[in-house]
């Protein structure tokens, strides 16, 4: 027979979900982290960019990156609760 669940289970379960997900917030990643990161997905110094005003996103900045290259940065943003972004044409003004 199935039990009707109270108002207060309810409450502690949604207590519960709200303390689990506050501990996934993500956290500003010092240079030499990104970096570590960049060359052990086969990318080069400064080409991972984690903005301070959007600590969420993790920024792969480089032109044409392979599949492979792409699929080890998710897997590295995602584990920390980053989001991925990447900018992958680049067009500067020639002149410059």
């Amino acid at each position: 027979m199935l039990r009707r669940t109270g108002p207060s289970s309810i409450l502690i379960i949604g207590a519960a979900y709200l303390t689990l997900t506050a501990c996934a917030t993500p956290r500003m990643h010092n240079q030499e982290e990104l970096n570590s990161a960049s060359l052990s997905c086969g990318l080069t110094y400064g080409e991972l960019i984690q903005d301070e005003e959007a600590k969420k996103l993790l920024i792969l900045f480089r032109e044409k990156p392979g599949a492979a290259e792409r699929a080890c940065v998710y897997q590295w943003a995602k584990k920390r609760h980053l989001k991925l972004v990447v900018i992958d044409a680049i067009k500067f003004p020639e002149g410059q």
